[in-house]
C-alpha cells in the first residue's frame, strides 16, 4: 500500500498547481497540512512564468495498492 499526500494550490493565473508528497507521516492532521500549505505560499518558492501560489485549494491522502506481477531485481 502506497500513500501520497496531494496538495492542490491555486495560482495567480487561476489554474491549479499540484504538489505530491510520497509517504506522508502517519497521523498528519488537516491543521498541520493547512499550516504547511500556507507556509509554502508565503515562502514564494514555487513560481512559474510569473505566476505564484495564492491560495490553498485542497489536500487529500491517496491510498493505492501496488501488486508487482514481474520483478527483475
Amino acid at each position: 500500500m502506497a500513500l501520497t499526500l496531494q496538495l492542490v494550490f491555486t495560482k495567480s493565473d487561476g489554474k491549479d498547481f499540484v504538489l505530491s508528497v510520497d509517504d506522508p507521516r502517519p497521523g498528519v492532521t488537516p491543521a498541520e497540512v493547512q499550516t504547511a500549505m500556507e507556509q509554502i505560499i508565503a515562502s514564494g518558492v514555487f513560481k512559474r512564468d510569473g505566476d505564484v501560489l495564492t491560495a490553498v485549494k485542497s489536500a487529500r491522502i491517496i491510498d493505492r495498492s501496488v501488486n508487482d506481477l514481474i520483478s527483475n531485481k
